[in-house]
């Protein structure tokens, strides 16, 4: 639509190399494609190897002619297996010398209550704790890479998200709104926290809400919330979606843009900076948040701001 802003700047990313978590399809996508299109090397991490491919194939297509551009290649990423994600960053260490953006992008949305391969709440697991994990293994390589750049894609659906630290899976209470909405607040807690730690390496990280979005995301809305969300969209407001295209934008702008090189911690919307939720700015939340991924994910006693990125640890693999 003509009235969405769109991300005209004109820097380059030559040189840099680029992860972007969930990028066969969406947003992802179109991130991809912008970043091969200033020059990046871009890795497309995703579940789907298969598909992921095919969108690679189209990407290279459509920029074969475009001068200066960068490569694509594609690696397994499942967030909702903490091997998996492991796996994957040790193939990253070894093959990506400099890791200059990543952008976790991927995310699933109001699926039915069921948990993930290490028993953990479905959404909480695959938007939260796997990208923590992926985030924390790549960070001794990402602040060697310096200035490099974390973009976390949220919601807007955080205002309504309540971090349930006695029942973080909800167990006691679960909705698919309600499991969706706090691990989209995870996603700012986490990008605040991240800031701090890393301030002074020249790493900063952004928080986003893309916008309303026709993608696959909307595959499950099983609650009385999403059905009635879905209702609206499918009727008189689908001619408010954003297309995947249009969504992009803001991960785009806080990828590229050479004015928010000195931001950091902040949350996006519409290609300019929003003021998140209460809850997503309370610094103890973040905190604890920190601690409880942490633990859960086995990370208590490695310390990924001091590490030697040469080294990942040797339980990485297991």
């Amino acid at each position: 639509m003509w009235w969405y802003p769109r991300y005209n700047g004109t820097a380059r990313l030559d040189g840099k190399t680029a992860i972007v978590t969930g990028s066969n399809t969406g947003i992802g996508k179109f991130t991809v494609l912008d970043f091969v299109k200033r020059g990046a090397r871009v890795v497309m991490a995703c579940r789907s190897v298969d598909k992921a491919e095919a969108a690679a194939k189209e990407i290279r297509d459509v920029t074969r002619d475009v001068q200066g551009a960068g490569t694509v290649r594609v690696v397994r990423l499942d967030l909702g297996s903490l091997a998996s994600v492991r796996q994957c960053a040790q193939e990253l260490l070894k093959t990506e010398d400099r890791i200059h953006l990543l952008i976790n992008n991927a995310g699933i949305m109001a699926c039915p209550q069921g948990k993930t391969e290490d028993g953990f709440e479905t959404q909480f697991g695959v938007n939260h704790l796997g990208h923590f994990l992926f985030t924390c293994l790549l960070l001794p390589r990402i602040i060697r890479s310096a200035p490099a750049r974390i973009v976390i894609v949220s919601s807007y659906a955080h205002v309504f998200g309540t971090m349930h630290f006695d029942d973080p899976y909800l167990e006691k209470s679960y909705s698919p709104s309600k499991a969706y909405a706090q691990s989209k607040l995870a996603n700012v807690l986490f990008c605040n926290e991240l800031a701090r730690r890393l301030q002074g390496t020249g790493v900063t990280t952004y928080s986003l809400h893309p916008g309303i979005v026709k993608t696959e995301l909307f595959r499950h809305t099983s609650d009385s919330y999403f059905r009635g969300v879905r209702a609206i969209l499918n009727g008189v407001g689908a001619l408010f979606f954003k297309t995947a295209e249009e969504g992009a934008q803001t991960t785009i702008y806080c990828a590229v843009d050479e004015k928010l090189a000195d931001k950091t911690g902040l949350y996006y919307s519409d290609c300019k900076r929003k003021r998140a939720s209460a809850k997503a700015r309370d610094p103890e939340a973040a905190r604890k948040l920190w601690s409880l991924s942490a633990e859960l994910v086995g990370l208590e006693d490695w310390n990924p701001f001091t590490a030697d990125d040469t080294a990942p640890p040797s339980w990485a693999a297991h």
